[in-house]
């Protein structure tokens, strides 16, 4: 893919209204998959992921997902719907905050919902590698609890 023809794989902020009278996101697959035959891997909806966000350094970098140790902030990535056509690409990324499920109704709040974020999404994946106990448990207890009601 060209950055000439982003308009065949990606909804970002020119494309996604013109279709639906509103900017939106849109139904997966409406768009060409990419050369691995995956749909929606930019644009659309930003994909919410384990790992711990931090600025890229020029130094080594560790596996983000096995360090991450606290609520906030997490990794989004991909661009959306809601987005210029250079923020959609597979190396965007952006900062997860508390103030995405301000609205959220359920009572706790939840973990994982994000009312006020209409831009994301996820993506359930599997790795090439099977993640170690230990792993698999820092991963999903790493500091994001449910909220005081």
């Amino acid at each position: 893919m060209t950055s000439g023809n982003l308009d065949d794989y990606a909804w970002h902020a020119k494309n996604s209204a013109a279709q639906f009278f509103s900017a939106t996101y849109h139904p997966v697959g409406t768009k060409k998959p990419n050369a691995w035959g995956l749909y929606d891997m930019l644009g659309n909806v930003m994909e919410w992921t384990l790992d711990q966000y931090a600025p890229y350094t020029a130094a080594a970098q560790e596996n983000p997902w096995v360090k991450s140790t606290t609520a906030y902030p997490h990794a989004v990535r991909g661009g959306s719907w809601h987005d210029d056509e250079s923020a959609v690409t597979c190396t965007a990324r952006v900062q997860s905050s508390p103030s995405w499920k301000k609205q959220d109704p359920q009572l706790p709040k939840s973990i994982w919902y994000m009312t006020d974020a209409q831009w994301l999404g996820f993506r359930l994946v599997r790795p090439a590698k099977l993640p170690s106990a230990e792993e698999m448990y820092r991963a999903w207890n790493n500091g994001v609890a449910q909220e005081p009601y």
